[in-house]
């Protein structure tokens, strides 16, 4: 009862595809302006929001974990689960990569480009980035991108595709 109530003030967000989970949680927590531990002790799961937007899945959320999040967020448990690598695939946490190439087409982290043996974009041909060509700034975890440019120096998500080197 209690999720059905917190639910008629929260905004929706649509899962974009192939959207990282770290991603996702960042863009509902803005529209509703929350904190990683305001929506982890609304869903009931303490600090795992916050290890969650991190790749830190170890261990991986259980299934009544994803089911109480789909209540709060109005995502299906498997849309969510979709957002998480498969089973037996190895994740990278650092550093966070991105292909220029597909965040110009869809505005979003995707969890593949975190996988162990992702060391490129299997659409585009390109090698993936894991940091700013134009300054060298690491990427932030996706949960903080908000408007697609480098915190440092603003370039652009999309215009880095320019500088990433073919496969």
């Amino acid at each position: 009862m209690e999720a059905i109530e917190i639910q008629s003030w929260l905004f929706r967000v649509e899962p974009l595809e192939g959207e990282s989970l770290s991603h996702f949680l960042g863009r509902f927590r803005r529209a509703n302006e929350l904190t990683p531990t305001g929506l982890g002790k609304m869903v009931g799961l303490g600090g795992a929001i916050a290890r969650w937007e991190k790749f830190r899945f170890n261990p991986p959320p259980f299934r009544q974990q994803l089911e109480a999040l789909a209540v709060v967020v109005g995502v299906e448990a498997e849309r969510l689960q979709e957002m998480l690598p498969p089973a037996g695939v190895g994740m990278k946490l650092e550093p966070i990569r991105l292909c220029g190439a597909c965040y110009a087409q869809s505005p979003c982290h995707k969890i593949e480009w975190q996988f162990k043996t992702a060391t490129g974009c299997d659409r585009h041909g390109l090698r993936l980035l894991s940091e700013c060509p134009n300054c060298g700034a690491r990427f932030k975890i996706p949960a903080l991108w908000v408007d697609g440019w480098c915190q440092r120096c603003f370039m652009e998500f999309a215009e880095m595709a320019k500088y990433q080197k073919l496969t």
